[in-house]
């Protein structure tokens, strides 16, 4: 692999995972979230470039791609892994709430693909992986937001993929149908595997990444083996 690997929402957890693997591909990772701090030890950890950037915000990401277009090669994978989540009876949320919630989870994924994509077409190849959740595809109760953000980002992803894939650009939306292990978010038993792992869901972009153009897949769902489809 060669050019820059962005990932926007950056964190601990599974974007961790996915910087440690891309940065082990040689690319050159950026990471973007709106507290930089909280990234300063991962991108000691692997050299990456770490930059303040809030996703739902036009003028942020117009920054953010400039500083990577002065900086550092062009990008050739973008991830966007943010997401904002307001829950509760759906006649008692608040308008703010579920505007929030579709502008940082669906449009904040539509400024980043965009900009991404005006230097992939430039370039004539890359990678733009979206991140979903459960929400992508089950509505759940009292999670209408959610819900409205993660099946807009989907659409987006399905869109972009039907365009995009005969310029050579894989547009790829990944389900994450379950609970991602953690510090915060431990196994309740030992070997139980009922949470995600974050390196395991990491492999699955990693396969995305390097799958052949003539076998592309727009859509991918990972998921523990005791959750229900």
């Amino acid at each position: 692999m060669q050019g820059t690997a962005l990932i926007v929402g950056a964190g601990t957890g599974l974007s961790a995972a996915l910087a440690r693997r891309l940065s082990k591909a040689s690319l050159r990772v950026v990471l973007a979230a709106r507290d930089r701090e909280k990234l300063a030890a991962l991108a000691a950890e692997i050299g990456a470039l770490a930059i303040a950037c809030d996703a739902a915000e036009a003028a942020d990401v117009d920054r953010l791609f400039a500083r990577i277009d002065a900086e550092c090669p062009l990008p050739s994978v973008v991830i966007y892994n943010p997401s904002f989540r307001s829950r509760g009876p759906f006649a008692d949320l608040r308008r703010e709430d579920v505007l929030k919630t579709l502008t940082v989870t669906a449009y904040g994924g539509f400024l980043v693909g965009q900009l991404a994509a005006r230097r992939m077409l430039a370039a004539g190849r890359g990678s733009i992986l979206f991140t979903g959740a459960s929400a992508s595809i089950k509505g759940y109760p009292q999670s209408a937001p959610f819900a409205m953000g993660k099946f807009a980002l989907r659409g987006l992803a399905q869109s972009m993929a039907r365009e995009l894939a005969p310029q050579n650009i894989h547009v790829a939306h990944v389900v994450i149908d379950g609970a991602i292990r953690s510090a915060q978010r431990p196994e309740t038993a030992p070997d139980a595997d009922t949470m995600l792992d974050p390196e395991a869901i990491a492999d699955s972009y990693m396969y995305l990444l390097q799958q052949p153009r003539s076998a592309w897949t727009w859509e991918i769902e990972v998921r523990p083996w005791v959750e229900r489809f």
